[in-house]
């Protein structure tokens, strides 16, 4: 599964909206989780980031560990900047 966590008033998500759309016309599944005005999302944000972003947006593919901090280049959102094997034990789907 793919996650992105984003706030409604965010720049940076704002810019990454079409380019995740693109993906998800695509076929690509993505969970989109609004963290600013969403508790239950910003948790699970919280835990999920697990300090390595801070911040949104952040993507994470909880199957793979890999995800991206911060915007980003249409050719960029298909290789995550960052791999960490650990995620499934720390963000629970």
């Amino acid at each position: 599964m793919l996650y992105e966590f984003y706030g409604q008033e965010c720049p940076h998500c704002i810019k990454m909206m079409p380019i995740v759309d693109k993906l998800i016309a695509e076929g690509i599944e993505i969970q989109k989780m609004e963290t600013w005005h969403n508790d239950e999302n910003a948790t699970k944000f919280e835990a999920c980031d697990d300090g390595r972003c801070g911040g949104v947006p952040f993507f994470l593919n909880t199957e793979s560990g890999q995800w991206i901090c911060g915007g980003t280049e249409p050719g960029h959102a298909r290789g995550p900047r960052r791999v960490d094997p650990g995620t499934q034990s720390r963000c629970a789907a």
